[in-house]
């Protein structure tokens, strides 16, 4: 106990330094924490894709769509239980500033196929049987307001024109981490007005998905819809939901191992910054060291209070850290949701946090704990006056 106090009395000694450095290490635990955490769920989608769930797209590019006469020969395709269709929309929402993903999806095969997007039973009727009806994700429609009823106007890019959507129901997710940012409308609706307006754009889907009736059959269904259209004028590239997340993904790889090293980089300069506060800290009191052994403290007694003092100084910063890291998170996810609809810290990423303080703490405190259990009474001593 009396070791504990001395330790805790000499970390607090110069009270602006020991401040200075545990905002130091609580800033570099923040910074740590959230890099870490935009690394984690950069790959959020790759985690929660469905085994049971394939896409099939144009084997030249998803920019190129397919015929929707595809669902039926797919449908066909042994192991396949269900099948729904798609676009990407890419609307506007009053300013380009304001993006949120947007599809005009089938809704009855779609939300069977993504049990994780929870409506209530009447407004998933609603949104079924309205050609204009929209769904959107709870962090969306709270953010822009919107009630179920409302009229919402987006201004097409890749489908020209002012699309009225009215607004029949508002899902939340089944989990913590589903994306509750999205916009999804009839594509029937969309459809329809292609077919009076650009014909040669109508019947046409930019995605499948495929429910397969059991994920060991994933590999020989893909082939098999693949080899279906082989030599057509739309030939197809059937994957798992995961391979086609990760392919978008691998795109930005390079990204993230640049966050990657940027996240150690900070831990090993604040190291750099608490191991030379240690180190002064060391340089002030050697003659308290020398005259401490001279009362009968061994060396294992001076090591032990230098070291704890490097630990009780970064592991408070670590804690501050972490505390902080959680309304920052939460800032990012409200305010950035377009870009970060899902930005939750990890158990995992607070237990990297501590150990990175930890690290600090004890690389710190090495050359310091040395200086101080192996100083010569006499050297010591020699410096008093």
């Amino acid at each position: 106990m009396f070791m504990l106090k001395l330790i805790i009395r000499n970390a607090f000694r110069h009270k602006l330094r020991s401040f200075l450095t545990v905002l130091g290490v609580a800033i570099a635990i923040l910074a740590f924490g959230l890099l870490r955490t935009l690394v984690g769920l950069w790959y959020l989608g790759v985690e929660q894709s469905s085994a049971s769930r394939l896409v099939t797209r144009n084997a030249i590019s998803l920019v190129f769509s397919l015929p929707i006469s595809y669902k039926d020969r797919i449908r066909q395709v042994p192991g396949v239980k269900s099948v729904s269709w798609g676009n990407w929309f890419g609307g506007i929402y009053i300013d380009e500033k304001n993006f949120f993903p947007n599809f005009a999806v089938e809704p009855r095969s779609y939300l069977d196929l993504y049990p994780e997007f929870v409506l209530a039973p009447a407004e998933r009727d609603g949104f079924i049987h309205d050609r204009r009806g929209a769904v959107a994700g709870r962090k969306l429609a709270a953010k822009y307001g919107w009630k179920v009823g409302d009229l919402i106007t987006l201004r097409g890019t890749i489908f020209p024109g002012q699309w009225e959507f009215v607004l029949r129901g508002i899902y939340r997710g089944a989990q913590k981490s589903t994306d509750e940012t999205q916009f999804f409308f009839n594509w029937e609706y969309l459809n329809e007005t292609l077919k009076r307006t650009v014909p040669r754009r109508a019947d046409q889907a930019g995605f499948y998905m495929i429910g397969v009736t059991n994920p060991e059959l994933a590999a020989e269904v893909s082939q098999t819809v693949d080899s279906t259209f082989r030599n057509s004028l739309a030939e197809t590239l059937t994957e798992t939901e995961k391979a086609f997340q990760l392919s978008f993904v691998s795109m930005t790889e390079a990204i993230m191992v640049a966050i990657k090293i940027v996240s150690y980089v900070v831990i090993v300069i604040i190291m750099v910054v608490a191991a030379n506060t240690m180190a002064m800290t060391a340089r002030e009191r050697i003659a308290e060291y020398a005259t401490l052994k001279t009362l009968g403290f061994g060396a294992r007694h001076i090591a032990g209070i230098v070291f704890g003092e490097s630990i009780v100084i970064a592991m408070i910063g670590g804690v501050v850290g972490v505390i902080l890291t959680f309304p920052a998170a939460h800032w990012i996810e409200t305010e950035l949701s377009q870009f970060f609809p899902v930005f939750s810290v990890s158990p995992l990423t607070v237990y990297l946090d501590m150990l990175a303080a930890l690290i600090v703490g004890v690389v710190a405190s090495i050359f310091p704990t040395w200086r101080g259990a192996t100083i010569w009474i006499a050297d010591g001593l020699r410096r008093i006056g």
